[in-house]
């Protein structure tokens, strides 16, 4: 179960760079739909590899019609339309709002699964989520105080990203059981890739694409880092300590995006900021450690 806590933080804190390294790419003139585009073309290839592997190297899952279909929809909804969603969002609203918003997932998870799984709420994980959500919306409350017109939009798209993950998180751990995290992770990543390659194949403009060396640094860094490696760390973590715990570890994301987004992007920070800090690092404290 250690190792599966692990995998979910650094899972987490790599997942929570990506919004530091979109700003980024932002400045250089980029828009939402050609750092998805690229940042999913350059990790394809990685996805695929890894598929050639598995498929010398390991026994091959029995992937059915249906669950070959689920994967696909998880990938639809997990790493196409939430991304999208998430950096259409990230256009409109800071990074820390972004992370903050974005990871109000655990607590979908949690409730999504008691839901439709009936997954037990503990008393461990209901105060722990209390704690730590009372110190995001703190956190929350400020930033929507310091920002533009552009808020509502930008939070409302990327509180839906959280909800497309959510459904992603919760209805993944089944089939990563069934076929394998390795296997799952490729061939879900690899699927979103070509999602989102045909979105802007229809949509975008190709000709139109300036990318200054300086971008292709953050965009290779948000390929590789950001995106491939997490992404079966995440997955990993799902498999071993189950959705609603990976989801809840996950809130750590916003305070390392939050560090990072004062010291790279010279964002404001508050003793409102340091007090919703302080209640999510107790929630997390309180889920991590045992009696």
């Amino acid at each position: 179960m250690m190792i599966g806590f692990i995998l979910a933080i650094v899972g987490t804190a790599l997942f929570s760079l990506k919004s530091i390294f979109i700003k980024l790419a932002y400045v250089e003139g980029l828009n939402a739909d050609s750092v998805l585009m690229v940042r999913m073309a350059l990790a394809l290839p990685i996805y695929l590899v890894i598929l050639v592997w598995l498929m010398r190297t390991k026994t091959r899952p029995s992937v059915l019609p249906s669950r070959l279909l689920k994967i696909t929809f998880l990938g639809f909804i997990g790493y196409y339309l939430s991304s999208w969603l998430d950096l259409k969002g990230l256009e409109m609203i800071s990074a820390q709002l972004e992370r903050l918003t974005l990871f109000t997932y655990p607590f979908l998870v949690a409730i999504l699964g008691a839901i439709f799984f009936k997954t037990p709420l503990t008393r461990k994980i209901i105060v722990a989520l209390l704690i730590a959500y009372s110190g995001l919306w703190v956190v929350f409350s400020q930033e929507l105080t310091l920002s533009g017109d552009q808020v509502p939009l930008g939070t409302l798209l990327v509180f839906l990203a959280a909800l497309s993950f959510s459904l992603y998180v919760l209805f993944g751990k089944k089939v990563i059981h069934e076929v394998g995290s390795l296997w799952f992770t490729s061939i879900a990543m690899a699927v979103s890739s070509f999602f989102v390659l045909i979105h802007f194949a229809v949509l975008g403009d190709f000709s139109t694409l300036n990318i200054t060396p300086l971008a292709w640094l953050w965009l290779v860094l948000l390929a590789i880092f950001s995106t491939v490696i997490p992404s079966f760390m995440i997955s990993e973590a799902i498999a071993r300590i189950g959705p609603a715990q990976t989801g809840i570890v996950g809130i750590l994301g916003p305070i390392v995006t939050m560090g990072l987004a004062i010291y790279i992007l010279n964002e404001p920070f508050t003793p409102w900021h340091g007090l919703g800090m302080a209640l999510v690092i107790s929630g997390v404290a309180l889920l991590m450690f045992k009696k």
